[in-house]
């Protein structure tokens, strides 16, 4: 998988732009964001929550390219996860919706065909569909000659989503406030995962309405730990706020937890953002694969990776 700026390729035979030179068209990673602790500081008066949490990504994502087209936006979406995107509109897909706001602020017209291959699950606490429209963003910056680090793509990122400007940066980053101020965060060590998520899509405003209790302190360290069990000893402190109520909307995240907790190897097992996706933290590539082996079951999606 292509690093966090992406890289420039051969078109497949099925891709809808294949008349393009592939110079022209852009690809970007999309990749799956965890949360390796996530905790609820407070309400604001607009009903927003404050956050404190240790992003960082998996290997594994989706897939979005970009290319010029006089007719655009126009987008296309296709993969194993598509179903539920293709159902909706896809002028509030929220990869379209960064296509429009990036090209108003810059003056020009949204002249350009958008590929989406949606390999993540849906409404899944992974940040799908932020990571979509950061990789559209970057793809877009590209292909319109700006920076990657521009003030703008920030900015428009934080209109659309929470998870938006965490997904630009691409990088494990310390995630405050509603997502809008990101700090850097310790180097982390080699690290595996296994991520699970067993079919049921939770929405994360529901996940929210139904938290109930104190709010938690912020949580951070600098030290970066050395070894993956270190790694997972510090988050062993932490937490998941989210979790308990989750498990009122998705009780089934109770199983994928316990499945994940009981695979050999299994240093700590976690919830993702909202969910219902599940981690745990592994030392070795071998560990992680035998337990995505292990835990495959029918309406479940399993995979393993290593945290980029």
């Amino acid at each position: 998988m292509e690093g966090a700026h992406g890289t420039d390729f051969p078109l497949p035979s099925a891709w809808p732009f294949r008349y393009l030179s592939p110079m022209t068209a852009i690809t970007e990673a999309a990749p799956a964001k965890l949360n390796l602790y996530l905790h609820v500081l407070g309400r604001r008066a607009d009903g927003y929550h404050e956050l404190d949490s240790l992003v960082a990504f998996a290997d594994v994502g989706d897939r979005l390219t970009v290319a010029p087209a006089p007719d655009g936006p126009h987008l296309t979406i296709t993969g194993p996860f598509a179903a539920p995107l293709l159902a909706e509109d896809p002028a509030g897909n929220l990869v379209t919706r960064a296509a429009v706001a990036l090209a108003e602020r810059l003056g020009r017209a949204p002249a350009v065909r958008i590929g989406l291959e949606k390999t993540l699950p849906v409404a899944s606490g992974i940040g799908g569909g932020s990571a979509d429209a950061a990789a559209c963003l970057r793809a877009l910056a590209r292909l319109w000659g700006m920076p990657a680090d521009a003030p703008d793509l920030y900015e428009i990122g934080a209109r659309l989503g929470a998870d938006v400007p965490v997904c630009l940066a691409g990088r494990p980053a310390y995630f405050g406030g509603i997502g809008d101020k990101l700090d850097p965060a310790p180097a982390l060590p080699e690290t595996h995962v296994v991520l699970v998520n067993p079919g049921v899509p939770v929405p994360t405003p529901a996940v929210f309405k139904a938290r109930r209790g104190d709010f938690s302190a912020p949580a951070r360290f600098a030290e970066a730990p050395a070894t993956a069990a270190a790694l997972a000893a510090r988050l062993a402190e932490r937490r998941n706020d989210l979790t308990a109520p989750a498990l009122t909307v998705a009780p089934v995240i109770a199983t994928v937890l316990e499945a994940l907790a009981a695979t050999p190897g299994c240093l700590l097992p976690r919830l993702s953002g909202s969910g219902a996706t599940c981690f745990a933290l592994y030392a070795t590539a071998a560990e992680a694969q035998a337990a995505a082996a292990r835990l495959a079951r029918p309406g479940w999606w399993v995979t393993a990776a290593r945290l980029a």
